[in-house]
């Protein structure tokens, strides 16, 4: 009997070891948590921009003055069109407020007709801008060196943006008088533009040209007031 005790106790003494190295090793936490490559990858799918503005196709007698920019944001649904998910579409929704300073005076007479003139350069006033509030829809063909693990490629983006001036505000100030105007009729709401989008990694320059006129049914001076608009600046991509 006391063979068989202490051939229990040497068998023990022998399977103590080996069973706390088994549930160490089962409780052990790894050293690092292993990546998992997302094979179903979008890009670009958050922007933030910011734009100079320029006004384009203006007659000889209006100028800009001062500095004009804009503020963009929104979202896109990227839609990757091949297996490796470098070429796709994207189509979103965004905001995006513009000011323009110009020599463009935007009034209203007595019978409620909106009044359009250039202000000559010995007016003596201090501010005559016009601010824009829309909601756009971008439309976009996409290219991008892009991988599932990189984050840091170039990109070419182009395409078409839709929107509509839900705001619109002309600001005129002298000395002791201001103009503010906000209903025109003449203003045509609804905006389509060209984009154009190229860059690496954080810094894209970002183009657009408006394909349709602010004013299409002005007359100023005896020349039609077929003004466009151009803003060139920077956009910055997220996701």
């Amino acid at each position: 009997m006391k063979k068989i005790f202490t051939a229990f106790l040497f068998f023990l003494f022998l399977c103590i070891p080996l069973l706390a190295q088994t549930e160490s090793q089962e409780g052990r936490i790894p050293d690092s948590v292993p990546s998992v490559i997302d094979s179903l990858y979008r890009e670009d799918q958050f922007y933030v921009g910011f734009t100079f503005n320029l006004i384009g196709n203006k007659p000889e007698s209006i100028s800009q003055s001062g500095f004009s920019g804009g503020l963009h944001a929104g979202f896109t649904r990227d839609f990757p069109l091949n297996k490796r998910r470098n070429i796709a579409i994207a189509a979103g929704l965004g905001w995006s407020l513009n000011s323009y300073s110009h020599n463009l005076f935007i009034g209203e007479d007595e019978g409620g007709e909106s009044i359009f003139r250039n202000l000559t350069r010995d007016l003596d006033y201090n501010t005559n801008r016009f601010t824009m509030q829309l909601v756009e829809a971008p439309l976009e063909f996409r290219w991008r060196t892009s991988t599932a693990e990189t984050y840091k490629f170039w990109r070419i983006y182009t395409g078409l943006k839709f929107g509509y001036v839900y705001h619109f505000r002309s600001n005129f100030v002298q000395p002791d008088n201001q103009v503010v105007q906000t209903d025109v009729p003449d203003l045509d709401r609804f905006r389509l533009g060209a984009t154009f989008t190229f860059g690496y990694n954080t810094f894209n320059f970002h183009f657009y040209y408006s394909l349709n006129s602010l004013f299409p049914d002005v007359n100023l001076n005896g020349e039609t007031l077929d003004i466009s608009v151009f803003r060139v600046g920077l956009m910055f991509y997220i996701l």
